[in-house]
């Protein structure tokens, strides 16, 4: 059904294309867990220099772990703790250059120096978050803010 492609354009180019394909593979699919598990694929598959994708689930007043691309991770994260509880408490991205600096950043993985976080939020509601971290600092930009975020809320019709 899917085959690999090679993004080669700039981001600006290539990230309508991710959420053109992200719209196309999850149209038929009422299943949320199925949804989010191609979702992180996807994009694990689309952007370099990143060591971790996917999802934490917002469920009994903190994150649960979801589907994801990376290493094992955090399973349960309270909001306001590291960057996806901070994505919680204040609904809104974190875009974090050095994790390092960020305080109460939880370590997950050893070897990520950048993250962002895009809050997802379902009628209303905090549903989760989408969660990339890179092993390089300052990979992310606004630039990918920006399209994630239309990610984010191209997802949210199919969650």
């Amino acid at each position: 059904m899917f085959e690999t492609t090679d993004y080669k354009g700039a981001k600006e180019k290539d990230y309508p294309i991710v959420i053109k394909q992200l719209d196309a593979l999850l149209q038929d699919e009422p299943d949320t867990i199925a949804n989010l598990s191609n979702a992180s694929a996807l994009l694990n598959q689309f952007l370099n220099e990143v060591n971790w994708v996917g999802f934490y689930i917002w469920k009994e007043d903190e994150l649960v772990l979801g589907p994801f691309q990376g290493l094992p991770a955090c399973v349960r994260i309270k909001s306001g703790k590291g960057v996806c509880g901070t994505a919680v408490s204040e609904q809104k991205t974190q875009l974090v250059a050095d994790v390092h600096q960020f305080p109460g950043h939880i370590a997950c993985d050893a070897a990520s120096q950048s993250e962002i976080v895009v809050p997802i939020i379902k009628n209303g509601e905090i549903f989760g978050v989408l969660d990339i971290d890179s092993p390089n600092k300052n990979r992310f930009d606004e630039i990918d803010q920006k399209y994630l975020e239309q990610f984010v809320e191209t997802l949210e019709k199919y969650i």
